[in-house]
């Protein structure tokens, strides 16, 4: 899978998995707003450079918090059953992406912001967009093909962006079926030639 972690040593995955239990428990206490690598560090017992080391910095362990939904998510679009996975319409896969992506949102937006927005760049970069882009690639080119499909795929990520999620939920009291109904209104738009 993208952005899969490479094999670590047994110490290496002790202690990482320290590190992430650690991050969780801090993010259960106080949200993203109480996670820093200094606290991690100070909740692990061990030094804020440990922490750096391992995970590069905040956007690193926020992506390794979510490693493993983000796994479910690619296996699922995949290799998974359809609509999500092989075997349906690419339309039809559009949308149950959409659906399965919002519900991924739903679920960990705040921490999924922090990772997407530690630098300008920082959500493009990853392992994650790239396995989505290029799904999304492949299953419009299916269905619109003489469109540019990489621009297309960068359109249909864009409403799904993490921090906006967090901004349409709680800013501005957006409803989940609000946003789900935007979202689909957006592959809906981007599929008609």
């Amino acid at each position: 899978m993208a952005g899969a972690a490479r094999p670590e040593r047994a110490d290496a995955a002790r202690n990482r998995q320290a590190l992430l239990a650690a991050a969780r428990e801090l993010h259960a206490e106080h949200g993203t707003e109480g996670l820093t690598l200094e606290a991690v560090a100070a909740r692990a017992g061990t030094g804020v450079g440990t922490v750096y080391r391992r995970f590069g910095d905040l956007a690193g362990l926020t992506h390794a918090m979510v490693d493993s939904q983000e796994y479910e998510f690619q296996r699922g679009f995949l290799e998974g059953p359809p609509p999500l996975g092989p075997g349906a319409p690419p339309l039809e896969r559009l949308h149950a992406f959409a659906d399965a992506f919002v519900d991924r949102l739903e679920a960990q937006a705040e921490l999924l912001a922090v990772a997407e927005t530690a630098s300008p760049r920082a959500r493009y970069r990853s392992g994650a967009y790239a396995a989505h882009h290029a799904h999304l690639v492949s299953l419009v080119a299916e269905l619109r093909p003489d469109a540019d499909h990489a621009y297309l795929a960068d359109a249909l990520l864009t409403p799904l962006e993490a921090a906006l999620h967090v901004h349409q939920r709680q800013e501005r009291g957006m409803s989940e079926e609000r946003v789900r109904a935007g979202v689909h209104g957006v592959v809906d738009r981007i599929a008609r030639p």
